[in-house]
């Protein structure tokens, strides 16, 4: 049922069968290590490309999330699946041998969210039994196409953050167990004229504080009705953006904020700048952490919005503007309108 005009409620509560993340050796030295099913030691992965090399952390992921489901590959009827690089080739060598019925997806590092809500609605409307929802990010990859090969060495200034190197994915399915989806908000792009590809935080804050703001009014809650508001990716800029933007708008978050690229990496120990980025970093955030603490009841009700920033090389040269997108997922326990 559509709430609004951003919003949709799922009548049929679909769960989360099964989710899967994998990470670098940089992840898995951070806060969530232990957490991860598969960390790779060698940024190759084996292969011969840091290209290849992303395509073989996507696979992995969706199929260790699909072996966690109980489920085999041609028990999913369709997957939604995007990442970084240049139409969609991490995603699309990476899924290829699996012989699922494929939709690609660009939403920049919005989108597991983008990915989970459709796979959600599909599932909520009879359209398939199961989807997979799985995305990715190389830090090597996403250097080479959106900045400079490695072997130039380029300063990157304090508002930059690092691109994870991770994959997430997550089934959605029908069952009586949590996690479950109850609401999706669909994000519209919004452009403040941020220009600076080295601060993807101040690009994108508006379009989370957009979303978010969206959904509360559709579905007439307040922050305080959820335990987190997760964002993806804006970083320390972007959610320190976030939080003011939305108290213009006296809506007030702070107590109730966290972001993934803040969570992924050790602020103290680690040289991430301004936090963590890419694809990878929410999708791996969420599927190492959060949905498994949604699923022994830790967490009551969190509202997921992964981030996107809307450019590309080209545009960025011809000194275009950095428009923003974010998707919001509303993730819960429990089937009750009401919190145990």
């Amino acid at each position: 049922m559509r709430i609004g005009r951003s919003t949709f409620q799922l009548d049929h509560l679909p769960s989360i069968a099964g989710f899967a993340a994998v990470a670098g050796k940089k992840e898995g030295e951070g806060p969530f290590g232990n957490k991860f099913d598969m960390i790779f030691q060698d940024g190759l992965f084996g292969e011969k490309t840091f290209e290849k090399a992303e395509s073989k952390m996507q696979k992995e992921a969706a199929t260790l999330a699909i072996q966690k489901s109980g489920l085999i590959p041609d028990q999913i009827q369709l997957v939604f699946a995007g990442d970084l690089l240049n139409q969609c080739v991490g995603s699309n060598y990476g899924i290829r041998d699996l012989k699922i019925p494929f939709v690609g997806l660009y939403g920049a590092c919005s989108t597991m969210a983008e990915s989970l809500a459709l796979a959600s609605l599909s599932v909520d409307t009879n359209l398939v039994d199961h989807a997979l929802a799985v995305t990715s990010s190389h830090f090597c990859s996403a250097e080479r196409q959106f900045r400079y090969p490695l072997e130039y060495g380029g300063q990157r200034p304090p508002t930059a953050q690092w691109t994870a190197t991770a994959s997430g994915a997550v089934i959605v399915g029908k069952s009586d167990k949590p996690p479950y989806v109850k609401h999706v908000c669909i994000g519209t792009i919004v452009d403040l004229e941020v220009t600076d590809i080295n601060n993807m935080g101040a690009a994108m804050a508006p379009a989370a504080a957009d979303t978010i703001k969206r959904y509360l009014e559709d579905t007439k809650t307040t922050p305080e009705q959820y335990d987190l508001i997760v964002t993806g990716d804006l970083g320390q800029v972007g959610s320190t953006l976030l939080v003011q933007l939305l108290q213009l708008g006296k809506i007030d978050i702070s107590q109730r904020h966290k972001d993934c690229g803040l969570l992924l990496y050790d602020q103290k120990t680690q040289d991430v700048h301004a936090g963590g980025s890419g694809c990878g970093c929410s999708a791996a955030v969420l599927c190492s952490h959060f949905l498994k603490e949604l699923q022994l009841g830790r967490l009551q009700d969190i509202l997921f919005v992964a981030t996107g920033a809307l450019m590309s090389t080209v545009t960025n040269q011809q000194g275009e503007s950095i428009p923003g997108i974010a998707h919001l997922v509303h993730l819960s326990s429990h089937k009750g309108k009401e919190r145990e």
